[in-house]
C-alpha cells in the first residue's frame, strides 16, 4: 500500500493518473453518446398538416365535376386547391412542388385560380 502511495505522489505517477483519467472520461463520453443515439425517444418531432388529404379531395372533386358539370366553388367553397405566400406574388397548386418551401403560417389558400388571380397573384412557372 505504501508503494502505491509513493508511486501516485511521484511525477511519473501523476502523469499516468492524468492519462488514465482522460481516457476514462473519453470512453464514458463516447458510451453516453452511443446510448443517447440508440434510445427509443428520438426527441422533439415537428409534424405539419398533410397536403395529401387536400390533393385527394381535389382529385375526387375533379372526378365529380366531370360527371356533374358543377363548378368547384359550388361543390366545395372551402377547398384549398391553390396557395400562395402572404409575402410573395406567385400562387401554386396544392400538388406543385414549387411551393414546398413556403411555411404553413405564411400560406394563403384559394379554392380556384380566379380567386388567386383576383387577389393579385400570378401562377408560378414551376406549376404550369
Amino acid at each position: 500500500m505504501e508503494k502505491i502511495k509513493q508511486f501516485v505522489q511521484s511525477e511519473k505517477g501523476k502523469d499516468i493518473m492524468v492519462i488514465i483519467i482522460v481516457i476514462l472520461v473519453g470512453l464514458g463520453s463516447f458510451e453516453l453518446g452511443r446510448l443517447s443515439k440508440d434510445s427509443a425517444s428520438s426527441g422533439i418531432k415537428i409534424e405539419y398538416p398533410s397536403q395529401e388529404a387536400s390533393v385527394i379531395s381535389a382529385v375526387e372533386t375533379s372526378s365529380l365535376l366531370e360527371n356533374t358539370k358543377i363548378s368547384p366553388t359550388v361543390l366545395n367553397p372551402t377547398a384549398k386547391n391553390f396557395f400562395a405566400s402572404n409575402r410573395g406574388k406567385k400562387y401554386y397548386s396544392v400538388g406543385c412542388s414549387g411551393g414546398k418551401t413556403i411555411k404553413q403560417e405564411n400560406r394563403v389558400y384559394f379554392a380556384t385560380k380566379e380567386q388567386a388571380e383576383n387577389a393579385g397573384y400570378e401562377l408560378s412557372s414551376s406549376c404550369r
